[in-house]
């Protein structure tokens, strides 16, 4: 199975990617957002360094209690990051050879105003939120030669969608991926480009994504790459009654190991060095023995 990127592919099976989070902005939810681009730099580098084979970069929370920022204020936020990229990788260290070995950027965005501006600037994966209502960004990524995510969910980013019922989550969710396939292909991508994410705790409660975690592998039947955003979800908050999102890291890492067994292959984490190590773990586990060397 192959990702392809602007100017390079990624082959799969492989170790499973991490994707690290940088957030360029002043309300995320477990409070690591930063308006300073130099820090949010400062903080992908180090990301980087901790193992993360992509940086996600995101000016806007997610969170549904915030208002909109103005598009004009999203741009200028991603472009304070964009403007310092290419010197980040030109010399940025690598945790292992395993990692790759120049970053992919991924942008979290989903108006395509908003993509429209920030794709030309050395993007490799636009990381939409949307659930892809429209081809517009499906096109603007066919342009542009560049890969997308695309998320399950219904209705609009940043609105409550708390009351959302699923009789047969895993059947509805197949036909949604299916859907949104065709609509990306008709906008001009290939197959190779797509990511497909089951949008943990978007539109859901906790029994539908404790369901989706189980039945994960039902999405294999895609054959493309699966991304589980785990990370400090509200999902781990209620299991273990946690209403801090910074104290969610341990059951972060139980939900890596999960989905790891269930075939994802990317992860997308605040704690990079944490997931990173754990990985490092789980695959000396499941390699086979090396035989003794002769004397």
């Amino acid at each position: 199975m192959t990702l392809q990127l602007p100017g390079r592919s990624i082959e799969f099976p492989r170790r499973p990617l991490l994707m690290g989070i940088v957030n360029i902005n002043d309300d995320s939810f477990s409070g690591d957002g930063t308006l300073d681009p130099d820090r949010a730099l400062t903080h992908a580098r180090q990301l980087i360094a901790d193992g993360a084979d992509i940086i996600d970069i995101g000016a806007e929370s997610a969170r549904t209690n915030r208002e909109p920022i103005t598009i004009d204020e999203e741009i200028s936020r991603l472009h304070s990051f964009l403007d310092g990229w290419a010197d980040l990788v030109k010399d940025c260290q690598t945790a292992d050879s395993t990692q790759v070995q120049t970053p992919i950027l991924s942008v979290n965005t989903w108006r395509p105003e908003v993509t429209a501006a920030v794709l030309p600037h050395q993007v490799d994966l636009l990381n939409d939120m949307s659930a892809l209502p429209d081809s517009r960004n499906a096109e603007l990524c066919a342009k542009h030669d560049v890969a997308l995510l695309i998320m399950h969910s219904v209705g609009l980013p940043k609105e409550k969608h708390t009351h959302q019922q699923w009789p047969d989550l895993m059947a509805s969710m197949g036909e949604f991926f299916r859907d949104k396939i065709r609509l990306a292909l008709n906008a001009g991508m290939i197959m190779e480009h797509l990511i497909l994410d089951p949008g943990l705790d978007f539109a859901k409660q906790k029994e539908d994504n404790l369901l989706l975690l189980r039945e994960l592998h039902q999405l294999h039947k895609f054959e493309r790459p699966l991304l589980l955003p785990i990370s400090r979800k509200g999902l781990i908050g209620e299991v273990l009654d946690q209403p801090d999102p910074r104290d969610r890291d341990p059951g972060t890492l139980a939900l890596l190991a999960h989905g790891v067994r269930k075939g994802a292959q990317i992860f997308r984490v605040h704690h990079v060095r944490a997931a990173w190590e754990a990985m490092k773990l789980l695959d000396a586990l499941e390699r086979p023995p090396q035989p003794a060397p002769q004397k």
